[in-house]
């Protein structure tokens, strides 16, 4: 077990959020998915250490931006089905932040890796 030089941030989607990927596609009834449907679809972010609250903002606030293209493009590449406004407040409408003070690496035989984002990965993931 490895204790890690970052703090965590769980990205979790709102009901908002679920209404607007199943505008994307309109679909009736039962096919629509539910907050239940992707509460399983939480992101994690690594971020540096904070320790306090106030920390801990601004740094969201810097970054909310490249969060919320992230979990977008998770659900449509296509930028022009995206919303029209993306800002603060449709950050604070689509998604809940929750942060953990501490990661730890529970995986005591493979090491960390590190490697660039690359959207071509996520949507050869999204695809197996």
């Amino acid at each position: 077990m490895k204790l890690l030089n970052r703090s965590a941030l769980s990205v979790k989607p709102t009901q908002a959020f679920v209404d607007w990927i199943n505008s994307l596609e309109p679909t009736v009834g039962d096919d629509d998915l539910t907050l239940d449907d992707v509460d399983r679809e939480n992101t994690v972010y690594l971020i540096p250490e904070m320790d306090t609250p106030e920390a801990l903002e601004a740094f969201v606030r810097e970054r909310y931006m490249e969060i919320l293209e992230s979990e977008l493009r998770a659900w449509e590449e296509d930028e022009r089905q995206w919303p029209e406004i993306l800002d603060w407040p449709l950050f604070q409408r689509f998604v809940q932040v929750e942060h953990s003070y501490l990661a730890v690496d529970l995986d005591d035989e493979v090491p960390l890796e590190v490697a660039e984002l690359d959207d071509s990965l996520l949507l050869e993931t999204d695809q197996d």
